[in-house]
């Protein structure tokens, strides 16, 4: 249940930056979520009313946008999308090494308010 820890701190982090602003009104937070973080945006969706309740963030829209694994092959240098069809390999080279360059991570990615 590593979701409630997550919707906790992405509405934190929408309050600090609707207090920043000033907002009077927040119409929607957007929360990008990779596809390797281990996060599901079922349960995002799930505790965000408990977790914004009685705060600027009631009954504002929660967007959560899925963000794909993408690496980066150490052999030829090519960004690519991982897949098992492929053994996860670099389709370009055919390369196995590569680090993880983007997928992993959840993080407010916009707060949409009314001044």
């Amino acid at each position: 249940m590593h979701e409630m820890s997550y919707i906790s701190r992405m509405v934190n982090l929408a309050i600090d930056v609707a207090n920043e602003n000033k907002a009077k009104v927040v119409k929607s937070i957007e929360v990008s979520i990779g596809k390797s973080s281990g996060v599901m945006p079922y349960y995002m969706h799930k505790y965000y009313p408990d977790a914004s309740k009685g705060t600027i963030l009631e009954g504002a829209e929660l967007i959560c946008i899925e963000i794909p694994v993408t690496a980066l092959c150490e052999e030829c240098g090519s960004e690519y999308e991982p897949v098992k069809e492929h053994d996860y390999l670099c389709p370009r080279c055919g390369g196995r090494r590569a680090r993880i360059i983007a997928g992993r991570d959840v993080a407010l990615s916009n707060v949409v308010i009314e001044d």
